[in-house]
């Protein structure tokens, strides 16, 4: 395994960053306990989650899962750097949360520190990211319930998710007026090589204020792995955000694109989407949620994989970014 800085701190984490949203919904605890230790036994040392995670009537359980994990010794947990998430409403689909019991006032983020901590299994989260914006909590509120986690010694580092280039500055900017707060330090946003709209603002935000960029569904919801030729041979159904992406003819055709130029080069499509991630500016990481130990295995050949001029030159063709700012909007 690769290592590099988070960001602009002094924390060293691993290239590939082990999605565990799979854990309890898709993988059961027994093979989600041996993906772990695989990841571990390879190197990976950035381990993401969060709380809402087991969805459903079973909101909490992936935390419990790693929590299970952690609990069964060898040192796992003084391995792993552990990232959680708080902002969900914790109460089943389809029911409201109850007052202060989502989103990031000072007293949920208090309360939902400490379940994850219970969940976890742990007295510390390494790294505890706001999962969504908050339109209704100023930032000097919420940087006074982190400087008291902080001080407690619950939380080390605070990143962000899902958040707008402003957004970012907003943030940094009030935790550097409120002074001692190192600000957030990371954003986990959806980036890939078909979705590259990160480039505008929120990648540029990010690299102005020192934060890592670590990007979630690097394979587009599996689009970016061979989708197509899997159809063909037969393979696991198409579903969710690569169906209907599908669906639409020019779509397929950059798709079949992509996959025809990567099988020109005799690679395999999805360690080809996690390798350009890799070489892009600010990235610290892409997040690989691997239901089975076999994909896992296929996300540790891309750390290694050297992409060719030309290939990147190719990909660039197919899924063109939207170039730099403020020139791709501007004018």
């Amino acid at each position: 395994m690769k290592y590099t800085q988070l960001g602009r701190t002094g924390l060293k984490v691993g290239r590939l960053v082990l999605g565990t949203m799979n854990f309890g919904p898709q993988t059961d605890e027994g093979d989600s306990h041996a993906i772990m230790d695989a990841a571990l036994d390879a190197g990976i040392n950035f381990f993401d989650t969060a709380n809402v995670y087991g969805w459903g009537e079973n909101k909490g359980r992936t935390e419990s899962i790693i929590g299970n994990w952690f609990a069964k010794g060898g040192a796992r947990r003084d391995k792993v750097v552990l990232a959680t998430k708080v902002y969900a409403n914790m109460a089943p689909d389809g029911q409201p949360a109850w007052p202060n019991h989502d989103k990031l006032s000072a007293l949920n983020i208090r309360r939902a520190v400490d379940a994850s901590l219970k969940r976890l299994q742990t007295d510390h989260i390494d790294l505890y990211q706001f999962h969504h914006i908050d339109r209704d909590t100023p930032f000097d509120e919420i940087w006074q319930a982190i400087d008291t986690l902080v001080q407690q010694g619950k939380i080390l580092y605070v990143g962000s998710s899902n958040f707008p280039g402003y957004k970012i500055a907003q943030a940094n900017e009030t935790a550097a007026r409120r002074g001692g707060t190192i600000g957030l330090v990371s954003e986990q946003c959806l980036y890939n090589l078909y979705e590259r709209r990160a480039e505008m603002e929120v990648i540029p935000a990010a690299q102005e204020y020192g934060l890592g960029v670590i990007p979630w569904s690097p394979l587009h919801g599996g689009l970016l792995g061979g989708v197509i030729k899997k159809e063909v041979q037969g393979g696991r159904r198409t579903s969710g955000r690569a169906a209907d992406t599908l669906a639409d003819p020019a779509a397929r055709a950059r798709i079949q694109a992509y996959e025809d130029l990567v099988d020109k080069h005799g690679l395999e499509p999805g360690e080809v989407a996690l390798a350009w991630l890799l070489t892009r500016p600010g990235v610290t990481g892409p997040i690989v949620g691997p239901r089975t130990a076999e994909q896992l295995d296929s996300a540790l050949r891309a750390v290694e994989l050297e992409l060719s001029e030309e290939l990147v030159a190719g990909l660039n063709d197919v899924f063109p970014g939207p170039g730099p700012s403020p020139e791709a909007f501007a004018w």
